[in-house]
């Protein structure tokens, strides 16, 4: 609180008493300036009229070293007008009048206490969402680059399937086809093959029951068939077409 009348001071001192707070007070603008220099201040109140600095200017000082300071000016209702333009340039939060009422500007400095109190609020959730978006994206970059890895992994995966001499079909827990390749395509004969088609109606029944042989066109081939998810979380099976002296075929 700044007011060069020392017996507003102690008025002001009592009528806050027992409210919670820290009090400063100075008796002109520059004391003021020293105090904030080396106090934290959530509300500052100055009368407007004062030897040396206006109550205006030592706001508009106050709001540069403490810029998030609430700034109330406690003056008499002819000095409104001096300080219209710094109430609307943001200088100055609220003019409240001398005389006073005492419940009304108590309820004036509690709710700039609010406030100031909202606005480190903000700041802090604001801060604190930035450091939480900050980790979102090194997190995001992780996994892009994991995912990056995987696809790249996954490609090489079904290249080697499609260059594999040996036919090689996966169908999963549904009975769609998941896997074909180019083999597998050849020996069927059939180019009508699609992921996602029910393996029951493009396949021939004996591939997919237990027989170890399969007739394809004069080629007579053994049959390998492996149930998946042993090792993995995929569910379904694995059908190979191979060479009818390879090793003996895998029955479900």
């Amino acid at each position: 609180m700044v007011d060069d009348e020392q017996n507003i001071l102690s008025a002001l001192r009592r009528l806050l008493r027992g409210e919670g707070y820290r009090i400063f007070t100075a008796n002109s603008g520059a004391e003021g300036i020293e105090v904030l220099k080396t106090e934290s201040i959530d509300v500052v109140m100055s009368d407007q009229r004062m030897p040396g600095m206006s109550g205006v200017d030592f706001l508009r000082q106050a709001k540069d070293i403490q810029p998030d300071c609430v700034r109330i000016v406690l003056s008499g209702y002819t000095e409104l007008q001096a300080v219209t333009s710094a109430i609307n340039d943001g200088a100055i939060y609220k003019f409240l009048c001398k005389p006073w009422d005492d419940g009304h500007l108590k309820a004036n400095i509690a709710e700039a206490v609010e406030r100031r109190r909202m606005v480190e609020e903000n700041r802090r959730l604001t801060q604190e969402l930035r450091a939480k978006n900050a980790q979102l994206q090194v997190l995001l970059a992780e996994r892009s680059g994991q995912v990056q890895i995987r696809s790249e992994a996954l490609g090489v995966f079904h290249e080697v399937l499609d260059a594999l001499p040996v036919g090689v079909l996966g169908i999963d827990s549904e009975g769609l086809i998941a896997f074909c390749n180019g083999m597998a395509m050849k020996l069927l004969d059939s180019h009508a093959i699609e992921l996602g088609q029910s393996a029951d109606t493009v396949l021939p029944a004996e591939l997919l029951g237990s027989a170890p042989y399969f007739q394809a066109g004069t080629t007579r081939l053994r049959v390998s068939r492996t149930p998946l998810g042993q090792h993995s979380t995929s569910r379904g099976r694995l059908i190979a077409l191979l060479p009818p002296d390879s090793l003996p075929a895998a029955e479900d």
